[in-house]
């Protein structure tokens, strides 16, 4: 066993597909370089958690295997039941599935999706063979440009929401986009979720806080050589260079909307008052 508070690899994955759609094309990874992939893991002696695991031992202080390992996927895609659950079974490898409530199909959808989702029972069968279910908002909005009244309302129905379909309270949650605040961040806690997970491009670390952990994208063009680099947490700074450029330069960007967007609402109500 490890320290608790070592670096630990959160592998973000999408869609798994072999022909996605044009959104989700970037973010889909093949089915066969997925089982690659985690061919790799197992071979390297990599010890898979859920996130609901990793949240546990570092609150507890207890100790990690000796290469821990999150693997998880974002959105709700139906190939993550086709062709991800398949190989993860056949190695007995755990992972998180963060769902949009929203976006999966049945009585809950409202549309908006970007490619064929998974069904309430698919998401069913994958918590039955090991993955965990979190919260990855109702409708997959930017979370830190809503109001107070919708953030409240996207966090909660999508964990009532998780709720009343597998019978458990959500424990962790996946910002959409990556995007956060501090108060998106408290309003997630005060929902319940125990711990969230950002993007960051970067190793996990318990320093970082349970609601603000990195993760590191698995892309469609995600070789395996920088695949094995990634979770060895070897030249993951160059491996991500660009993406972290765009992060700031986007970040100054979305805050000048949101204070925007606040002073707007600030005059409307005066208006009325």
């Amino acid at each position: 066993m490890t320290a608790a508070t070592g670096p630990v690899p959160i592998l973000m994955y999408h869609s798994v597909a072999h022909a996605p759609s044009r959104a989700a094309h970037g973010l889909s990874v093949r089915p066969d370089a997925f089982a690659g992939q985690m061919a790799v893991l197992d071979a390297a002696g990599f010890v898979p958690l859920t996130t609901r695991e990793l949240a546990a031992a570092w609150r507890d202080g207890r100790p990690l295997p000796p290469k821990p390992v999150l693997i998880t996927f974002d959105d709700g895609y139906e190939g993550v039941h086709r062709h991800a659950l398949p190989v993860l079974a056949a190695r007995g490898f755990p992972s998180t599935v963060f769902v949009s409530t929203g976006w999966l199909r049945g009585e809950h959808e409202t549309g908006g999706a970007l490619d064929l989702m998974l069904t309430w029972d698919q998401l069913r069968d994958l918590t039955e063979a090991g993955a965990e279910a979190g919260g990855h908002s109702h409708t997959h909005p930017q979370l830190d440009q809503l109001t107070d009244d919708a953030l409240a309302f996207e966090i909660e129905r999508c964990r009532d929401v998780l709720t009343g379909e597998l019978g458990r309270p959500p424990v962790s949650f996946a910002y959409p986009y990556g995007y956060s605040s501090r108060r998106v961040r408290r309003a997630v806690r005060e929902a319940g979720f125990g711990i969230s997970l950002a993007v960051g491009n970067g190793l996990a670390a318990r320093a970082q806080g349970p609601y603000a952990l990195r993760r590191v994208t698995v892309r469609r063009t995600t070789s395996l050589t920088d695949f094995e680099r990634m979770v060895h947490g070897r030249a993951v700074g160059r491996l991500f260079a660009a993406d972290r450029a765009l992060t700031k330069g986007y970040a100054v960007v979305r805050r000048g909307r949101q204070l925007a967007r606040t002073a707007s609402f600030r005059k409307a109500r005066e208006t009325r008052g």
